[in-house]
C-alpha cells in the first residue's frame, strides 16, 4: 500500500509539472500563431524513438491539435509544426517554411516559445511556496530560546573571539527578539557584541572589514543558533548505513564522536569529515544511560540519520505580501541549491551516485503517507528543479534550443537543419544516459 501511495504522489506531481510546462510552450506558440500538432502528457511512443510503439491511452483532436495521454510515463511534449525536437526528425520538414511553422517565425518569438515551459515552472514554484508560506506563516527562533544552550561559533566567528556556547545579550547596545535579527544589526564595520560566557559578561568587537568577509560567501562560518538535537530517523540505505549497522536508535543523543564532545548538530560535520572511511567510537545517551557504539563513516563523511532539532519555534502569521516575498526567496533558493550541488559534483566533493535520484528515489522522498503539505512542498521543489534542469544548455532540452536561437539572434545566421538534427540526437543520447543512470542508481540503492 505504501508503494502505491508513493507512486501515486509522484505521478500526480509529475502530471501537474509536465502538463503546465508543456502548456507554457503551447500557449506561447498559439500566441504567435504557430500550429501545434500535438499536446501530450507522457509520451505516446518509446522514448526517444518517435516511430516505435505509437499508441496513446487517450486522445482527442480539437482543431489542428491532438490532445492526449501517452503510455510511456516519463515527461510529455508539445509537437509544434516546423520544429526539430524529440518527436520528429528534420527529414520531414518542408524545404520552404510555412507562415504557421515554428521555423517560419522570427528568432525572438521562437526563443519565447522555447522558454515558455521554464517560465511556467518558475511561476508555479513561486506560487506554491507563496501559498505554503501564507498557509503556514513564519516560524522563527527567539534569541532567548537560543540562549538556553548558546550559539554555535563557526570558523570565522572563532577567529574574532566567539566560542560555541556563548550567549548573546546585546548587539550594538540593542537586544534582538529574534535570533535571525542578530546579523541584521551589524550595521557598522566595528559592530560590538555583548556576550555571556561561563557566567561572565564579555565583549566581542568585529574588526574593520569584517562585513566584506561575510558578503564574500562566509556567512555559514559566522554565528548560528546552536542546534541541540537527538535522532529523528535512522537511514538504512544512506551514509553507508553506518548509523543503522551500529545500532543507533530514534531518540538517542550524541555525547561525543571519535573522542570529541558534541553538543550541537553543526559540530557533527567537521568531525565526520576528518574521519571519512573510518570506524569510530560514538558515545550516545539512551533513556538516561550512556552507551558506546562503533560507527562506520562513509567516504562522503556521512553516517545516515536525520536529526530532530530540539529548539522550539515561535510562530507568526504572514500577510499575502509578506508570504509572497518569503515564497519568492524560498523558491529561488532551490535554484541556488541546484547550482551548488552541480558545483560539488564537478569538484568531486559529492559523488553523482549519491546526488542523483530517479523516479524511485523521488517517490521515496514523498513517502508512504499522503501528506498534502509535504506533497505541495516537494512539488514546488520539483517545479523549480525542473526549470533549472531544462535551462541547462544541453541539446534536446529547452536550454539547448534557446542557445541556438541566441546564436542566431546575435550572429544573424541560422544553424543548418543538419547541425540542429545532430545536436538533437546528441542531446537525446545524453538524456537517455542520465535516465538509465538514475534508474540504475535507484535500483542499486534498493539492493545495496
Amino acid at each position: 500500500m505504501e508503494g502505491l501511495v508513493m507512486a501515486g504522489q509522484l505521478i500526480l506531481a509529475l502530471s501537474i509539472l509536465v502538463s503546465l510546462h508543456e502548456f507554457g510552450h503551447y500557449i506561447t506558440a498559439k500566441w504567435f500563431k504557430m500550429r501545434v500538432d500535438k499536446f501530450y502528457l507522457f509520451f505516446d511512443f518509446l522514448f526517444p524513438i518517435p516511430t516505435v510503439l505509437n499508441f496513446s491511452l487517450f486522445k482527442k483532436k480539437v482543431g489542428d491539435t491532438e490532445y492526449g495521454i501517452g503510455w510511456f510515463p516519463l515527461g510529455g511534449y508539445v509537437s509544434i509544426a516546423g520544429m526539430i525536437d524529440e518527436t520528429q526528425d528534420a527529414s520531414k520538414l518542408a524545404a520552404v517554411p510555412e507562415p504557421w511553422e515554428f521555423r517560419g517565425k522570427p528568432a525572438w518569438q521562437r526563443l519565447i516559445v522555447m522558454l515558455g515551459g521554464i517560465i511556467i515552472n518558475l511561476i508555479l514554484g513561486v506560487v506554491i511556496f507563496w501559498g505554503i508560506r501564507y498557509n503556514s506563516g513564519n516560524n522563527f527562533i527567539t534569541l532567548s530560546e537560543v540562549n538556553k544552550q548558546g550559539i554555535y561559533a563557526g570558523k570565522l566567528a572563532q577567529e574574532v573571539g566567539f566560542k560555541s556556547g556563548d550567549k548573546i545579550l546585546e548587539v550594538n547596545g540593542k537586544v534582538p527578539v529574534r535570533f535571525d535579527e542578530v546579523p541584521k544589526l551589524i550595521m557598522e564595520d566595528e559592530a560590538k557584541y555583548t556576550i555571556e560566557r561561563d557566567g561572565e559578561k564579555k565583549e566581542v568587537t568585529l574588526p574593520s572589514g569584517f562585513l566584506d568577509q561575510l558578503a564574500n560567501g562566509k556567512k555559514g562560518e559566522f554565528i548560528q543558533e546552536g542546534l541541540t538535537f537527538d535522532v529523528k530517523e535512522v537511514l538504512q540505505n544512506e551514509g553507508g548505513g553506518g548509523a543503522y549497522k551500529a545500532g543507533l536508535d530514534v531518540g538517542d543523543k550524541f555525547i561525543s564522536i571519535a573522542g570529541q564532545p558534541v553538543k550541537f548538530y553543526q559540530e557533527l560535520s567537521p568531525i565526520l569529515e576528518k574521519n571519512k572511511g573510518k570506524s569510530i567510537p560514538v558515545v550516545i545517551e539512551r533513556k538516561g544511560n550512556l552507551d558506546t557504539l562503533k560507527m562506520s563513516v562513509s567516504d562522503e563523511g556521512k553516517v545516515g540519520f536525520r536529526p530532530n532539532v530540539l529548539l522550539k519555534d515561535t510562530h507568526e502569521d504572514y500577510t499575502i505580501g509578506q508570504a509572497f516575498n518569503a515564497g519568492f526567496v524560498e523558491a529561488f533558493t532551490v535554484i541556488g541549491t541546484n547550482l551548488k550541488g552541480f558545483k560539488k559534483i564537478f569538484k568531486g566533493d559529492v559523488s553523482a551516485s549519491n546526488a542523483v535520484s530517479g523516479p524511485i528515489g523521488i517517490a521515496k522522498i514523498f513517502g508512504g503517507v499522503w501528506d498534502w503539505g509535504k506533497f505541495w512542498f516537494l512539488t514546488g521543489l520539483l517545479s523549480m528543479s525542473l526549470a533549472f534542469m531544462n535551462a541547462l544548455p544541453i541539446p534536446a532540452l529547452d536550454g539547448g534550443h534557446a542557445l541556438f536561437l541566441l546564436w542566431e539572434m546575435i550572429t544573424g545566421k541560422t544553424p543548418s537543419v543538419k547541425v540542429q538534427e545532430i545536436a538533437q540526437q546528441v542531446g537525446t543520447f545524453i538524456l537517455l544516459g542520465l535516465m538509465v543512470f538514475a534508474f540504475g542508481n535507484d535500483i542499486f540503492k534498493i539492493f545495496k
